[in-house]
């Protein structure tokens, strides 16, 4: 009875199962040698050593900046029009052209101009030759008078004949005033009509570039209406952005004692950013979004910066000269907070919590938390808790941010 039980509880694996035995038998005692390792590594060579990588605490100097979204403006432009209205004759510059102040832009017909100056000449030459005629004849009226006195005095004419002579001496005189005025009327219309000729060259008011034509050669302009074109002073040019409110009162502060600098820089262009200062500061803040207007002059000496483009602004307040800065990618974010791993000399590492006072240009700087020449981790965090174990890849320097 006992053989026949043995045979009986004796496992047989199906025919269709046989060739997965050798399979299965192996995975078995893979998983049982691998768990054997893991047991001998903790119990006889301690915990493994997590890889990271490290930066020091560089204590430098650091510009405490803002930064916006600013817009590039011409420093000044002018719609060139017409103190005429006539046809246009020529037109003497390109679109987009490089203009001087007093360059000639276009020209009109000057034929109705001159034909004008010419009547006024004409009418002052008349004028004057009746205001030469009269002063003669008022000078001899006037010697008339004079002898006719004497004579009346002695009773060798009547009072009769010398108020005769008298009224016709100022009756002339009265004649030469009206020549004379008649004389500066002629001058000023001779004046007029050599500026209506003059105005026939239009010229570039300002040092500039152009846009676009707007009145092409044989159209008709009117005086004072019709813009011939548009002139754009890009050199220096403007950048206007805005800042919070509450950043106003630091802005002030720093206007008060010293100009405050600006930098721009295009996006994604790699240009290098232009220099400038701030020039204007706006008088009230802006209701509906509360920010504040400011207005950066720039040089622009190689003409970097084009009206109506979109740059990067930073102004800079001022110099932090021993702020602690360390790789942004060292700061860890948890539930209390932001925090750093320091690495300790034992090769473990600690927790700390930090305060971040701000971050530019992938440096975070430090206002609270560490000190100058410790060690931070800036790779590998995801692995550590504090009293971990670490062995070191790499170390990098915190690099210098240029002022």
């Amino acid at each position: 009875m006992n053989i026949l039980h043995r045979q009986s509880s004796r496992h047989v694996w199906p025919a269709r199962l046989r060739p997965m035995i050798p399979i299965v038998s192996g995975f078995l005692l893979a998983l049982n040698c691998g768990c054997s390792e893991n047991t001998r590594a903790k119990g006889g060579a301690g915990p493994v050593s997590v890889p990271v990588t490290v930066a020091p605490v560089i204590q430098q100097p650091m510009p405490v900046q803002i930064r916006a979204i600013g817009t590039v403006k011409a420093f000044s432009s002018v719609a060139v029009k017409t103190q005429i209205s006539g046809p246009i004759q020529t037109v003497n510059f390109s679109e987009g052209q490089e203009v001087r102040q007093g360059q000639p832009l276009c020209r009109i017909d000057p034929a109705p101009f001159e034909a004008n100056l010419q009547r006024a000449e004409a009418a002052l030459e008349r004028s004057r030759a009746n205001l030469e005629r009269d002063r003669l004849l008022a000078a001899n009226a006037d010697a008339d008078r004079q002898r006719y006195a004497e004579l009346v005095a002695k009773d060798y004419v009547t009072q009769q004949q010398y108020d005769a002579v008298r009224t016709n001496a100022e009756a002339l005189q009265a004649t030469l005033l009206a020549d004379l005025a008649a004389v500066r009327e002629s001058e000023a219309a001779v004046r007029n009509a050599r500026l209506e000729l003059g105005y026939c060259s239009v010229y570039a008011p300002m040092d500039g570039r152009t846009g676009e034509l707007l009145v092409h050669a044989g159209n008709m302009v009117k005086q004072n209406d019709t813009v011939l074109v548009n002139i754009y002073q890009i050199r220096p040019v403007f950048v206007d952005f805005s800042v919070p409110e509450q950043e106003l009162t630091r802005i002030r502060t720093q206007l008060r004692q010293e100009v405050l600098a600006v930098s721009a820089l295009i996006p994604d262009a790699g240009l290098p950013a232009e220099t400038g200062t701030i020039t204007f500061l706006d008088s009230l803040v802006r209701p509906g979004t509360g920010t504040v207007h400011l207005k950066a002059t720039f040089a622009n000496k190689k003409s970097t910066l084009w009206p109506g483009q979109f740059v990067d602004v930073v102004l800079v307040l001022a110099i932090e000269h021993q702020a602690q800065v360390i790789p942004s990618q060292a700061v860890q974010t948890g539930q209390d907070g932001t925090f750093v791993f320091v690495l300790r000399e034992d090769k473990t590492v600690e927790m700390r919590p930090v305060t971040v006072d701000r971050m530019m240009d992938g440096l975070s700087i430090i206002s609270d938390g560490l000190t100058a020449g410790e060690t931070v981790v800036t790779d590998g965090q995801m692995r550590l808790v504090s009293g971990a174990r670490v062995v070191i890849r790499q170390s990098s320097e915190t690099g210098m941010v240029a002022q």
